[in-house]
């Protein structure tokens, strides 16, 4: 590749296709090139599985060119139904605006807000009128071709029903890219391998309206080496955000990351020289431990800052290396009220309301094997009750297996 942005999707695995790439990469080397990516607003915070989406746009901006986030105010509303079994549950407006000022929080380390443009859709689809866009542009959508793509097939060939308000989901996507287009001069839409049909959409839709070619370039749907979509966990998603999930555990799921990843999760999640990847993800054995915490260090510090860190290595230091002068600082925190403990509550109970597990089921199950512990103590009996006495202070440390681990903290007043 001639220009840079594109060497470095390339060299760091985060190019899948795209539309006519030479005529991009000619483009990309000689000029400064504004390209964007949709976000709906789904939850108030973006979670991993956005974040190999969040480092294009910043290599897009670190090699010069303008990265425009797009903020789907309008198409969540409606919801991508690209790749899903069922329809999504529908937003109102009220959950939709909390959802983006959420989600802007999520791109602030990211990408330098001043000179990024962060925009959103409902600012020219929520007043669409109807007839004058299925005149001036549905025209210009083939349904033959619409049923044509993976993601519509898929729905199809698996006999879900697909809504006509989720059908028209790609036209508002391929009119999002003209607007863009016009509006802010936006030649490029980048997304997962997902969105392939609905920037192609797009891509068509602005050469026939206005006559101009627009590209669209996709990365690869990310899973782990065992095959796991990255970013699902036992305990839900992996927020970005961290009023959603605390650095500490972010940091954690990082180092938690299989032997086989460590090398491609450190070209698309960190910065590092691939010279330096490369000698990392070299280290065998139990070596292959100091690479993935260089790997947690580089990801928590591009997201929650370089100053959480010290913290995060002084609170692991303590549990899993036995340092005498730790704290429990920076482990997850959960609240129960002293009366409820007065009361009685077993720690099959406390392991399910802290969210160490997803059921009582599974923390029975954690307990027969020899999982569960409470101030590093080993549970054996599934009947175990949670008494006064083994409070330490105004704490409890709860503990699922060796790397999960949370404070219980006791709030409130004991009932005589």
């Amino acid at each position: 590749m001639k220009s840079e942005f594109l060497n470095i999707l390339q060299s760091r695995s985060f190019f899948h296709q795209a539309t006519d790439l030479e005529a991009l990469d000619d483009l990309m080397a000689t000029q400064k090139v504004t390209g964007y990516i949709g976000f709906d607003a789904s939850a108030d915070s973006l979670h991993i599985g956005s974040l190999l989406q969040i480092m294009m746009l910043r290599w897009l901006q670190q090699t010069g060119h303008r990265p425009v986030v797009l903020l789907g105010g309008a198409t969540s509303k409606v919801g991508d139904p690209s790749f899903k079994d069922t329809a999504r549950q529908l937003l109102d407006d009220a959950t939709i605006q909390a959802n983006i000022a959420g989600i802007r929080k999520s791109f602030m380390p990211f990408l330098d807000m001043d000179q990024a443009l962060l925009v959103n859709n409902d600012d020219w689809l929520g007043n669409l009128n109807y007839m004058a866009f299925l005149r001036d542009y549905g025209r210009h959508f083939s349904v033959n071709r619409m049923l044509s793509f993976d993601s519509v097939k898929l729905r199809i060939d698996r006999e879900h029903s697909l809504s006509f308000l989720e059908f028209n989901y790609m036209i508002l996507q391929g009119y999002d890219f003209l607007e863009l287009f016009r509006n802010h001069g936006c030649i490029l839409q980048m997304g997962g391998s997902d969105q392939w049909g609905n920037i192609v959409n797009g891509i068509e839709l602005t050469r026939r309206v206005v006559g101009k070619q627009v590209f669209g370039l996709t990365s690869p749907l990310i899973t782990t080496a065992s095959g796991v979509k990255m970013g699902k966990t036992v305990n839900g998603a992996v927020w970005l955000n961290a009023d959603r999930l605390s650095a500490y555990d972010y940091w954690q799921f990082w180092r938690n990351t299989e032997d086989a990843d460590v090398g491609r999760y450190l070209r698309l999640f960190t910065e590092l020289p691939l010279g330096e990847i490369a000698r990392l993800e070299a280290l065998q054995g139990a070596e292959i431990n100091e690479a993935k915490k260089v790997l947690a260090d580089h990801t928590t510090a591009l997201a929650h800052g370089k100053d959480c860190l010290t913290d995060i290595h002084h609170t692991v230091a303590s549990l899993f290396e036995h340092q005498s002068n730790g704290t429990l600082d920076g482990l997850p925190c959960f609240e129960i009220a002293a009366d409820e403990i007065a009361r009685g509550i077993s720690v099959v109970d406390l392991l399910c309301q802290s969210g160490l597990t997803a059921s009582k089921g599974e923390a029975r199950r954690l307990i027969q094997g020899s999982g569960a512990r409470i101030n590093d103590s080993l549970v054996t009996d599934e009947g175990q009750m949670v008494t006064p006495d083994i409070i330490q202070g105004d704490q409890i440390k709860l503990s699922a297996g060796k790397k999960r681990h949370i404070v219980v903290r006791v709030v409130g007043k004991w009932l005589l």
